[in-house]
């Protein structure tokens, strides 16, 4: 498949320097027959006077097209070898338009003509050209999905106002793209700091080693110190008491990113939790595509950006993370996944990690199936949502979900990056 892509890409670049498009080269055609057959075929000379009207039209948008594309192409070729332009370090909000810093100036040399270009690389980037108050035109990008590059490619075009003649060429400029998922409505998460078994906050997941304070009855084996001795005095029945399930914040917590497809949720919740400190103090973060652990928000914002793979999807790396993390101390990892990624999840637990995990789902959306009528499927066709790297699933395919991988982690958690909305694994709101 590579070998024919790339054949693919030859042949778009050299239809690119081809000057006529298909208008031009009908044009052409028609121009042609016409001098061929009327103007001197059949010597009607106001046929004949037409066609050089129009046949002088369109080599003056050749050469109007082609000069101003050679001169734009040389200046943009030397704007791009120079390296103090602006653009390198800056993030950029996916879903929101961002300017880039890249102007023009407006195409006045000759006639007729006019530019316009797009991105190339990285992809699903929206672009749009406006007009400063200088009269410069200045780029606009609206990204999609989220990305890290240490490049751009962009697509110029320049064309006569007719649609007759073109000249497009590729220019690639070493400036860092560097995209973050849009967060949406995330802006209360729930606590994720590391579960352990501790005296701390009462929860059923805990081990019975809290304070105590629930009540049973008594029961052979059970200490006598434990006895409610005042209660037996008043309903003469044996009680005691016991410890309740209990957990408390770990020390040290570790946060990974899987990426797949639909993944953009999950990057945006592993954003907010990063952004919002709630891994407290002590903890490490990584995700697909990134070699080391970073314990900074910075490097951590650029892993979750650089997990989405622009090329081959990324390899998985939570095996990897976990064996070059630092794990002093009781350690816990928290799992950052899309909704449906069951195929890098199945080996959570089964590694030589020995702490606990957290897993949090995202999802963009709980959708219901759709009921109609059975002739309904005859005269219409079904609809399908376009979503731009989100996932979603309807409530019994993630309760599902949640039930396949309970057994190996500790705690579960659904977040819905459109209403920003968090549930348990029995899908209550928490």
């Amino acid at each position: 498949m590579k070998p024919i892509n790339s054949f693919k890409h030859q042949l778009r670049a050299l239809a690119g320097l081809f000057p006529l498009t298909a208008r031009g080269v009908v044009t052409l055609l028609c121009i042609a027959l016409a001098l061929r057959f009327f103007g001197y075929g059949a010597m009607d000379l106001m046929v004949f006077a037409l066609g050089i009207c129009a046949l002088a039209i369109l080599v003056s948008c050749l050469f109007s097209v082609i000069v101003c594309g050679l001169i734009l192409q040389r200046r943009i070729q030397r704007e791009a070898g120079d390296k103090s332009g602006r653009g390198n370090g800056r993030a950029f909000e996916a879903g929101f338009p961002n300017r880039t810093g890249f102007s023009l100036p407006p195409v006045g040399l000759l006639p007729l003509v006019r530019l316009q270009w797009s991105w190339h690389y990285p992809d699903r980037i929206d672009s749009r050209i406006r007009i400063a108050a200088d009269e410069f035109l200045e780029e606009e990008i609206t990204p999609r999905l989220r990305c890290l590059s240490g490049h751009v490619t962009r697509r110029f075009e320049v064309s006569d106002v007719l649609g007759l003649c073109r000249y497009s060429w590729r220019a690639r400029r070493e400036r860092e793209c560097y995209v973050l998922p849009r967060i949406n409505t995330l802006k209360n998460l729930p606590l994720l700091h590391s579960l352990a078994a501790e005296d701390g906050m009462p929860r059923q997941s805990g081990e019975p080693v809290g304070d105590r304070m629930e009540i049973r009855p008594y029961a052979a084996g059970d200490s006598v110190r434990d006895i409610l001795w005042k209660n037996y005095a008043r309903t003469r029945q044996l009680n005691v008491r016991q410890r309740e399930r209990s957990v408390a914040h770990g020390k040290r917590i570790l946060a990974y990113l899987l990426s797949g497809p639909g993944d953009e949720a999950a990057a945006a919740v592993a954003r907010a939790a990063l952004e919002s400190g709630a891994f407290g103090d002590d903890w490490q973060f990584s995700a697909d595509g990134t070699e080391t652990p970073c314990d900074d928000l910075d490097s951590s914002l650029r892993a979750v950006a650089r997990s989405r793979g622009l090329g081959a999807p990324h390899a998985p790396g939570l095996e990897r993370f976990l064996t070059a993390a630092d794990q002093r101390g009781a350690t816990h990892c928290i799992v950052f996944a899309a909704a449906g990624t069951v195929s890098g999840l199945a080996g959570i637990g089964k590694g030589a990690f020995q702490g606990r995990f957290s897993l949090v789902l995202a999802t963009d959306g709980m959708e219901e199936p759709e009921r109609r009528p059975p002739w309904n499927r005859f005269f219409l066709r079904p609809t399908e949502r376009r979503r731009d790297g989100g996932s979603g699933g309807s409530r019994e395919e993630l309760l599902l979900l949640c039930r396949q991988l309970g057994p190996a982690v500790e705690s579960i958690v659904l977040v819905d990056r459109a209403t920003g909305t968090c549930y348990d694994d029995k899908l209550h709101k928490i």
